[in-house]
């Protein structure tokens, strides 16, 4: 027990200033955007990276090489993430999981409906549907840690379940509703490769090496295949062992610890100094009250607040879930404002809706405005709300990991 909060506690640190290195990289994007450095900023994301051999050739702007390559280790360590908490986690079992994913289901479902609701009617707009429903972890929870014991720990690990079922939710939806044409061919190679690597699983491989080959491979044939690249991360992800094996720690638990501060403190301000960047020229508050920067906006800073904390309320008076200890209906309504904190999925996910500039200068003013007013409302609510820290020696749903994970693959 007091491993399992010992880690939870490393992590929301680590998210935490993750959180505030995001904001500060956020910033310096709009800065370069609109100032005299905005040529080469925009020179910078535009520069073309080729890579090939012989007849074999990827050839993109930098934009979509982080985008694409460096995002698709983000989804990896995401997958990891996932694949923890279902085995030993916090998702382990019912009792544990059902109210996080009432909680992140409504907080999908809703925001994507305000969102229709300011566009329908306008086929291309309307693409960006899914770009409110996401939930930025490391910015939530860095929010959340400013505000130290003012809040108990079970509220910190329930926002943690909720953001990594968005994850979830947002690799469903990337997979489904954002792959262009299909090639059978190049999909069926980069199955071909995830068979092998379950086979590795299996027999045991303890290596991290033979994996992020095998993954490697099956990225430049997801790419090609028409479905988004990043989601071979999340593929090979699933295939790394949980298993410990002759009382070393388990490759996965290895492999999230040594990765989680690369994704941290670099992948992630890296995306974020490439896809932050609004060009503000030119534009009045009458440009944000336009349907889609609005149905964004909306989508995450109401949308959210409704579908978070309604499913909540519902499944709490139902009976088919309770709140955790120590944790009120004031801090449910405060974690619903902070999941309203989309930006980098919100920003990733507009980058597969539109590929326009114009749109998405749009699309970042919606996401930028909705995940700023969504942080102030929730911190300001949970900064309201009283709370004396109780002895929280054991917090509700932690199950023991390591006793869990010498069995699960």
């Amino acid at each position: 027990m007091e491993k399992s909060l010992q880690r939870i506690q490393t992590f929301m640190k680590l998210e935490a200033s993750a959180g505030l290195v995001l904001m500060a990289v956020a910033l310096l994007a709009m800065l370069a955007a609109n100032s005299i450095a905005a040529p080469l900023y925009d020179g910078f994301l535009n520069t073309n990276v080729r890579v090939g051999a012989g007849a074999f050739e990827i050839s993109k702007p930098l934009l979509l090489w982080i985008n694409d390559g460096l995002m698709a280790i983000f989804f990896f360590l995401v997958g990891l993430e996932i694949k923890r908490e279902v085995l030993v986690g916090e998702l382990s079992s019912f009792d544990k999981a059902v109210l996080p994913i009432f909680a992140a289901i409504g907080g999908m479902a809703a925001p994507a409906l305000v969102f229709i609701y300011f566009n329908w009617g306008n086929a291309v707009t309307l693409s960006g549907w899914a770009v409110p429903t996401a939930t930025d972890i490391a910015f939530a929870l860095g929010i959340l840690a400013l505000l130290g014991k003012h809040v108990p720990v079970a509220l910190k690990i329930f926002l943690l379940a909720i953001a990594i079922i968005d994850d979830l939710g947002a690799i469903v939806i990337i997979a489904v509703f954002y792959t262009s044409e299909l090639s059978v061919n190049a999909l069926t190679l980069s199955m071909l490769g995830f068979a092998l690597a379950v086979g590795l699983n299996r027999m045991g491989v303890q290596r991290i090496a033979p994996y992020l080959l095998i993954g490697l491979f099956m990225w430049v044939c997801v790419l090609k295949s028409g479905v988004h690249a990043t989601l071979a991360g999340v593929l090979i992800a699933m295939t790394i062992p949980l298993k410990e094996k002759q009382g070393n720690k388990a490759l996965l638990l290895r492999a999230e610890h040594a990765l989680h501060p690369w994704v941290a403190f670099l992948i992630l301000p890296l995306f974020a100094f490439a896809n932050a960047g609004v060009n503000l020229t030119g534009l009045s508050l009458a440009d944000l009250l336009t349907p889609m920067p609005l149905g964004i906006a909306a989508g995450l800073f109401v949308g959210k607040q409704i579908g978070v904390f309604g499913a909540t309320w519902i499944a709490c008076k139902s009976g088919i879930a309770r709140l955790p200890k120590d944790v009120t209906w004031q801090h449910v309504y405060g974690v619903a404002c902070l999941t309203g904190v989309g930006f980098t999925m919100s920003l990733f996910i507009g980058s597969l809706a539109f590929d326009s500039v114009e749109m998405m200068n749009t699309v970042r003013l919606g996401v930028i405005s909705g995940s700023v007013l969504s942080g102030i409302l929730g911190f300001a609510v949970l900064r309201m709300t009283s709370f004396k820290p109780a002895l929280q020696a054991d917090p509700p749903n932690l199950g023991s990991e390591q006793a869990k994970a010498s069995t699960q693959a």
